[in-house]
């Protein structure tokens, strides 16, 4: 490949959620996406979490999604980076007062959910 990429390896569609990222937050199975986003039930949640993750220097496992993220250090330097992750990710403008109006990692999911779904 003139690109030197892996075959098979490249960039996501933009607004795709990428890797193995699974887990169940609602009554639906993992993997299967949730009613109007297209986007699988927990990956929302698991790539908010790996996100979170990066920025307070913490696993992903360690972040618990109905916690506050402001418990774990995120200050509005971070709540502004991650706002602007989120618009990367998902191709969604938000406010940067996200965070504190959705202040737990379901909470921003599920917001997230809504504005996909429309």
């Amino acid at each position: 490949m003139a690109s030197g990429l892996a075959e098979g390896v490249g960039t996501a569609a933009p607004g795709a959620v990428t890797g193995a990222m699974t887990g169940a937050v609602t009554g639906t199975a993992a993997g299967t996406p949730a009613p109007g986003t297209g986007h699988p039930v927990g990956t929302i949640e698991r790539w908010l979490a790996e996100r979170v993750g990066e920025y307070v220097l913490r696993p992903p496992e360690e972040i618990d999604p109905t916690a506050a993220i402001a418990g774990y250090g995120m200050d509005s330097v971070y709540n502004l980076s991650l706002c602007g992750d989120i618009e990367s990710e998902f191709g969604l403008e938000v406010d940067p007062t996200l965070v504190w109006e959705h202040p737990t990692i379901e909470a921003i999911a599920a917001h997230l959910r809504a504005r996909m779904a429309g």
